[in-house]
């Protein structure tokens, strides 16, 4: 279904973004692209669905070149991006009806179509009312619903369960089992949940700073590690302190296949975890190495991840993810523990007036948040 080859994207400013990314994606599997914010998944997506050029390589969609021949990959394609592709002020039916036509369905196909994907995604009491007052789980179903309305042969979901509560991502996760199995429709899932990847995904790919690390199913990439993992928290950098001597002495046991240190925590993978641990902590104990905490379990895909690119995959993520100067509006200017965070909250303020170029057209309901109030923003048709 895609056949990707040595696919690079360089920007101008000569940042790569993708760097010869080689890949295969089976009709009727859910693949998974695992990876943090920045590692290339939406430049991937972007390439594939033929909204940007790559700068070398190669990609084959459902047989057509992604360069040669872009209107027949987006004949056979659907596409959710990050961003919700619906507009708020229309029903959820006229939504379905602008979609059909911007693919020039006609009207009978059109009006059949729109009520088969209606019901696959549990919309019908919602369907004739105003987007506006769906909640977030109701905009996402209607968003892959009008992706589906022209029956694509493979859809594209750009972390399609970012920002969903819990339980709206688990029905989300249904929905997308229902589309691969009953309908037999290919998925191509970029996400940085671990677990989206680990319970959809039958074959994930890990993708960090624009380089395809490993591919293989979820079993196969635990597999991978080998054995039990025996994660050790450790004083403040010693581990980075005393690397060489921790690694000696671990690897002194026969049992010992792999080592991996951060700042303040070390990775054991063992065969036979739980002879192992108590062996591994009279060792630490009698080198005068402080541990302040030591779980053993099953490789995860964070393993995998820690593996493959020397880093844990919720702290490449976190750092990803921490934002710009808005933090700095947010915080107080002054530390001391004795300040509350309504001054946070007043520096945060002064500094959004400050900053702002547009007028305000929020209202605040008296708990701290603001209702954006769609008539206001809408534009006269």
């Amino acid at each position: 279904m895609i056949q990707i080859d040595h696919l690079t994207k360089r920007y101008q400013d000569s940042q790569l973004a993708v760097e010869q990314l080689c890949l295969e994606v089976k009709e009727h599997e859910i693949f998974g692209f695992l990876g943090p914010n920045g590692a290339g998944k939406t430049t991937t997506i972007r390439i594939l669905t033929t909204l940007c050029l790559p700068t070398e390589g190669t990609a084959k969609v459902a047989g057509y070149d992604v360069v040669k021949h872009p209107h027949q990959v987006r004949s056979h394609i659907g596409y959710v991006a990050q961003e919700l592709g619906v507009e708020y002020v229309l029903t959820g039916r006229e939504n379905l009806i602008l979609q059909g036509r911007l693919y020039h369905m006609d009207r009978k196909s059109l009006n059949q179509r729109a009520a088969e994907v209606v019901q696959i995604f549990g919309l019908e009491q919602v369907i004739d009312r105003v987007v506006a007052q769906y909640s977030g789980g109701m905009r996402r179903k209607l968003d892959i619903a009008m992706a589906l309305l022209h029956q694509p042969r493979l859809l594209f979901l750009d972390e399609p369960t970012l920002g969903l509560d819990p339980q709206s991502r688990l029905d989300l996760w249904d929905y997308i089992r229902r589309i691969n199995q009953t309908h037999g429709v290919t998925i191509f899932l970029t996400t940085h949940y671990l677990e989206e990847a680990d319970k959809l995904a039958h074959r994930i790919g890990i993708l960090d700073k624009g380089k395809l690390k490993t591919l293989n199913t979820s079993e196969g990439l635990k597999d991978s590690i080998g054995g039990d993992v025996i994660i050790l928290a450790l004083e403040n950098n010693l581990a980075a302190a005393g690397n060489m001597e921790i690694q000696q002495r671990l690897r002194v046991f026969p049992f010992v296949k792999d080592i991996l240190l951060t700042d303040q925590e070390c990775s054991v993978y063992v065969s036979q975890g739980r002879e192992a641990l108590p062996k591994i902590l009279q060792m630490m104990d009698s080198a005068g190495i402080v541990v302040k905490a030591a779980t053993l379990s099953r490789p995860s895909l964070d393993d995998v991840f820690l593996k493959y690119t020397g880093r844990r995959f919720k702290e490449e993520t976190n750092q990803n993810s921490s934002g710009g100067d808005w933090q700095k509006w947010w915080k107080p200017e002054s530390s001391s523990s004795d300040e509350s965070n309504d001054s946070g909250t007043a520096n945060w303020q002064a500094a959004s007036k400050d900053t702002s170029t547009s007028k305000d057209t929020s209202t605040d309901d008296g708990d701290g948040k603001s209702n954006w109030d769609w008539k206001k923003n809408v534009p006269s048709r």
